[in-house]
């Protein structure tokens, strides 16, 4: 491995680790009363508590570069939001007493609201990190699929990736894999250096314990299955069933929350992952699709826009020169760009 991007990789897998055990922290207090009235408030103390502490991290290990976040701190430090603003610190000062923070550290909202502010970025420049603190919040409260990620970007391109998927069950197959599939699982890569999963429930080194990942090897577009969003606000779903009526897929598609999603082409659970256009001005946000871009490009897959084109993280928060995503296993890929364009997809723009 490149040894520049070592100690990257060991901050930023302990960074989501820590911000997964808070989340599951946030969740395990959901109540039926509140999923019920569809209250959100959970997911928002989830979101800021993960972007807290990620930042914190990340600031101490390397302060010279910037992080390009989802989240600030603005409606969080308004007072009607201060039982909110109280469960977050409440959850960050706990994690970080587990992860062996200094003995009497003061950690109140102003210093909270501080380290999740520092992922304010906004600009391009030659190295940062993006995060999204928690993707898929409706999976989250729904206590299905929902990934914290976190992806270093130098010179335009994605070179590390770590995403902590907490409800992801995992089968490593090996002497430490205590009978059978486990809840909890972060994927990580480095560019050139594969990708792997590995069982989110203690810290430990042990690469015995980390699975590379490995793309399916499906040619024949019939026999594929077909990864997309749950929310069909998110991904134009009608366009995905229609390119799988021109590929012949008869399967039904895998519909989960998250950049789950590319971890399950990365794993070869499924073969082709479609986050089409809604609509023609939308661009793709860079933290929506960093770290899973690269997690599955290391596994063996493509990952492209619906032209074809390279993912290009030269232009800020946003993806502003791509359409929409496509990812696949490799051999297909062509297939369904074939698809997209004979069917007349994204031709609106």
């Amino acid at each position: 491995m490149n040894q520049f991007f070592e100690r990257e990789q060991a901050v930023a897998i302990q960074a989501v680790r820590e911000a997964a055990r808070l989340c599951r922290a946030v969740a395990s207090e959901i109540s039926p009363e509140a999923v019920a009235k569809k209250d959100k408030s959970p997911v928002t103390v989830a979101d800021f508590g993960s972007q807290a502490l990620i930042c914190r991290t990340l600031a101490e290990a390397f302060p010279d570069d910037p992080v390009i976040a989802e989240e600030d701190s603005i409606e969080l430090e308004r007072p009607e939001n201060a039982p909110v603003r109280a469960h977050v610190v409440r959850h960050v000062r706990s994690v970080r007493s587990e992860a062996g923070g200094e003995a009497g550290e003061l950690i109140d909202s102003g210093r909270v609201c501080g380290w999740i502010d520092h992922g304010g970025g906004g600009q391009y420049c030659e190295r940062f990190w993006t995060l999204d603190p928690i993707d898929g919040t409706k999976g989250f409260l729904r206590g299905e699929q929902y990934a914290v990620a976190l992806a270093l970007v130098v010179h335009g391109r994605v070179v590390v990736a770590a995403l902590a998927c907490p409800n992801q069950d995992v089968h490593l197959g090996t002497k430490h894999d205590r009978g059978g599939k486990q809840r909890g699982a972060i994927f990580r890569a480095v560019r050139g250096h594969g990708a792997f999963v590995e069982v989110d429930d203690k810290l430990c080194d042990d690469e015995s314990r980390a699975v590379r990942l490995e793309v399916s090897r499906r040619e024949q577009p019939a026999t594929a299955r077909i990864c997309e969003s749950v929310e069909s606000g998110h991904s134009a779903q009608a366009d995905a069933a229609a390119v799988a009526a021109h590929l012949g897929i008869t399967a039904p598609p895998l519909r989960m929350d998250s950049q789950a999603k590319y971890a399950a082409v990365a794993r070869g659970e499924a073969d082709i992952y479609l986050r089409l256009p809604t609509r023609a001005d939308y661009r793709e946000k860079i933290w929506d699709h960093a770290a899973g871009a690269l997690i599955a490009a290391e596994a063996g897959g493509v990952v492209t826009d619906i032209a074809g084109r390279p993912l290009e993280f030269h232009h800020g928060r946003e993806l502003v020169a791509n359409r929409g995503v496509i990812v696949t296993n490799g051999p297909l890929h062509e297939r369904v760009i074939e698809a997209v364009r004979g069917l007349g997809i994204g031709a609106d723009e």
